[in-house]
């Protein structure tokens, strides 16, 4: 722990002039495991998940481990595939196998300017702005230790469930996992009344530099397209940085996309991939790239206890 404190005390001295928004790297990495009870008929097997928080000067971003994971083997499907069908002389048809579940949204805090933003996939990136969440904690006097750092107890009702969250007072940061904020230090664990939502401390580690390869992987490595619907493999996975080719949108309109993807997920996967790429869904018209026929399988989860419920009245 004494390197994390020697980079937690250079954050106290420049944290105040860092500029919100602007993109940083992360300084610190935290893993939580995330663990919610989506389907009260099946209690026993509640979903899980491995999340991370990366931390930087003024803003963090939580995100999916496993949807790194995810990703990494559906481009290997996807390579696999387009060298099997090269030269084939017909379009190429990609079928996309994924058993694993993941997260597609990315939370960003900017304590400092009051402003919270939503990263959604649907295929094509959204971008959703909200006030940063207020959370009136009652701080208590009770403490434990996790992870060798000294943490306090605080409490709240927040979207519709009682929560009980440890931070530690000694981590210089205002944020936590999910939407959590607003306590005089980093949020390590959180869970509701019932352990139905539970934000498990699992492990925090300094970021370390990442060396770009001579041989990074292009957009070409899959036959000519680039795998749209996924990160940039290539872009320095701890820079927090809000989207600058993510499509601006308020929550009503977004919650219309989501509605229509839901009635006919596979026509609104090849409408949006023929609206990025000119018409075509493999590559733009006379551009001599592929076009693909997109299948998409699996159902989706039963859930009937949402992670944020409505407030009784």
């Amino acid at each position: 722990m004494k390197k994390i404190a020697s980079v937690l005390a250079v954050l106290l001295c420049v944290v105040n002039l860092a500029k919100a928004q602007e993109p940083q790297m992360a300084k610190l990495i935290v893993h939580y495991k995330f663990s919610h009870v989506r389907d009260t008929t099946n209690r026993d097997k509640p979903y899980t998940e491995n999340m991370v928080l990366f931390l930087g000067q003024s803003a963090s971003v939580y995100k999916s481990y496993d949807r790194k994971l995810q990703e990494a083997l559906m481009r290997k499907q996807v390579a696999d595939q387009v060298a099997e069908q090269k030269g084939s002389g017909g379009p190429m048809n990609i079928r996309i196998t994924n058993k694993m579940s993941s997260t597609n949204t990315e939370y960003f805090q900017f304590p400092a300017d009051g402003k919270f933003m939503r990263k959604e996939r649907l295929i094509t990136p959204y971008l959703v702005e909200e006030k940063m969440p207020e959370i009136k904690w009652k701080i208590s006097a009770d403490t434990m230790t996790l992870g060798g750092m000294h943490c306090q107890k605080a409490m709240t009702h927040f979207k519709g469930r009682d929560y009980t969250a440890w931070f530690s007072p000694d981590l210089p940061f205002h944020s936590g996992p999910w939407k959590l904020n607003g306590l005089p230090g980093l949020i390590l664990e959180a869970y509701d009344k019932n352990k139905e939502v539970v934000f498990k401390f699992d492990s925090m580690e300094e970021t370390v530099p990442t060396v770009k390869s001579a041989t990074a992987a292009a957009p070409e490595e899959h036959g000519g397209f680039r795998m749209i619907g996924m990160d940039d493999p290539n872009v320095d996975p701890n820079l927090i940085a809000v989207p600058t080719d993510a499509v601006r949108t308020t929550e009503k309109e977004f919650n219309n996309l989501l509605d229509a993807m839901r009635k006919d997920p596979n026509a609104f996967a090849q409408g949006a991939m023929a609206g990025m790429r000119g018409g075509a869904p493999g590559g733009a018209p006379g551009s001599g790239g592929p076009v693909m026929k997109i299948n998409l399988n699996g159902s989706g989860p039963v859930i009937n206890n949402p992670l944020e419920l409505p407030e009784k009245k």
